[in-house]
């Protein structure tokens, strides 16, 4: 993974709703409710103008791949699978 910077660590978080410290648990429940709040299906039913309804679903696509990326980046940068060889976790 390139250089992550806080500041893309703290917007990842603000994404997910999430505040330090965050376990698995914790980010994959934030990652499964706003996945549901962004389902683009959910707008299926939300207005009669062709027009208004696609601008929400791509706003709720564009969120999805958002919080999708959010989650893969705050599951490296905050649960590594394992650090570097010749190096005990601390």
């Amino acid at each position: 993974m390139s250089h992550v910077t806080q500041e893309d660590v703290n917007q990842a978080l603000a994404v997910l709703g999430l505040t330090l410290p965050v376990t698995p648990e914790t980010l994959a429940r934030a990652k499964r409710v706003q996945l549901y709040t962004w389902n683009p299906a959910h707008y299926s039913n939300l207005t009669n103008n062709p027009k208004s309804y696609m601008q929400a679903y791509k706003k709720a696509e564009e969120m999805t791949k958002l919080i999708e990326a959010s989650y893969t980046l705050l599951s490296a940068v905050l649960v590594p699978e394992e650090g570097p060889p010749g190096q005990s976790p601390s």
